[in-house]
């Protein structure tokens, strides 16, 4: 180690330092060097310690707390190509067919093994993607700015591939990835800076951009619909937004068949469990808010309510009730790690509460209110996002007029 140390040290010194010839790519050189050593500058001066933790073990824990929805949505994705393949309503392509047959494996759903491989299939390469579209405009924009590469993207660039679907092309993954970087974070000032959660600006880009791709029945299914039909790949909630609780809707489905995540959807989205998992890990390392959790589920629990005891004859989803909200779409995945990202949510306790419950409220109006559109938790999110500041702004000087009259001579 000592010796590449002192190899990497020439280098640096022979073409990146300063008045060298590639002194202006200094910030992508500095970016390797620290994934592999210590940075070796030191603080001088006085300095103030106020917790244990940084930037970059926040975004590994992050990140520890998605592994697993990242195995569920491998598995999940699997599951349901072999589902449909099992019932003869979809075919093999001829690429999946030629690996199959190399790793000498069938397209039994019940086969966890055959799920994960054809789950990673199309998650490796869309997670590649949008590492190296983030990874680019992270160097870019560090090397025009003239500071640092940081951890800033880690946790955006697991985010991205679990909130799409798994047969969105390659291509708009690079290009719904660039844009919700450089737009949703960049142009603020970078990492720390951000408005809105770039990934959530991400899917909105591609959402309104490339609907055909990331709307519809048949995008949440790897398998080839086009030569057989007879099987719909309909995620959960849209079949509670045409039928509701009927049998032909939630009815004759299994609730926990939604919890567990073996149900057609976004990859990462699916599984409530795998979230739950993640918000635990999360509120142990007090890196996700519980209050802003708390603040969603009690949103939610509160305006589903409601619109079930108002009812509806021409709205079925007026009948849904709140604990399938709370397993279908992306309610789960979007409270535990989406909601709770400290750069975009309120810094103070009663605020984190408040703006949590206005996304659960939302989210259920979206949904029931608007049947075109039976998400509703990304456009949730981002709406309260705006609005963070505001509510951070409203309650500091409501404390600072609180303090003033109580220490008032």
């Amino acid at each position: 180690m000592q010796a590449l140390r002192k190899k990497l040290d020439e280098v640096e010194h022979k073409l990146f330092a300063k008045g060298k010839p590639l002194e202006k790519l200094y910030p992508a050189w500095e970016a390797q060097d620290t994934i592999l050593f210590t940075p070796g500058q030191v603080t001088s001066g006085a300095t103030h310690v106020r917790d244990g933790i940084d930037l970059k073990r926040m975004m590994i824990t992050v990140v520890v707390a998605m592994i697993p929805a990242v195995l569920m949505a491998m598995h999940n994705v699997g599951f349901q190509a072999h589902t449909a393949f099992a019932q003869g309503a979809a075919k093999l392509d001829v690429w999946q067919e030629a690996i199959y047959a190399s790793l000498g494996l069938g397209y039994d759903p019940a086969n966890m093994v055959a799920n994960f491989v054809h789950g990673a299939v199309y998650f490796v390469p869309l997670l590649a993607v949008c590492f190296a579209a983030g990874g680019l405009v992270e160097v870019a924009t560090a090397v025009i700015r003239k500071h640092e590469v940081n951890e800033g993207f880690l946790v955006s660039g697991f985010l991205i591939p679990l909130i799409v679907p798994p047969t969105l092309p390659l291509w708009q993954m690079f290009i719904g990835t660039v844009f919700g970087i450089l737009i949703g974070k960049e142009i603020f000032g970078g990492t720390g800076f951000n408005i809105l959660n770039p990934a959530l600006v991400a899917r909105a880009f591609l959402f309104f951009a490339y609907p055909a791709e990331i709307s519809g029945d048949k995008v949440w299914i790897a398998a080839d619909f086009s030569k057989v039909d007879g099987l719909s790949g309909a995620t959960w909630l849209a079949k509670a937004s045409e039928s509701g609780m009927a049998a032909e809707g939630l009815g004759a489905l299994n609730w926990w068949d939604a919890f567990w995540g073996s149900i057609p959807g976004s990859m990462g989205e699916t599984s409530a469990a795998a979230a739950l998992i993640g918000a635990a890990i999360l509120i142990f390392t007090q890196i996700g808010s519980w209050r802003t959790m708390l603040g969603v589920t009690l949103g939610t629990v509160a305006m589903a309510s409601l619109l079930n005891a108002i009812g509806s004859e021409t709205n079925p989803f007026f009948n849904v009730p709140f604990w399938y909200h709370m397993v279908l779409g992306g309610w789960a995945f979007g409270t535990v790690f989406m909601a709770t990202e400290p750069v975009t949510s309120p810094f103070t306790d009663v605020g984190k509460l408040i703006y949590g419950f206005a996304i659960g409220v939302l989210v259920v109006l979206v949904r029931v209110i608007n049947p075109a559109y039976p998400e509703g938790m990304m456009l949730a999110i981002l709406f309260m996002n705006m609005f963070a500041p505001f509510i951070d702004h409203w309650f500091v000087q409501a404390n600072i007029k609180r303090r003033l009259a109580r220490h008032a001579a």
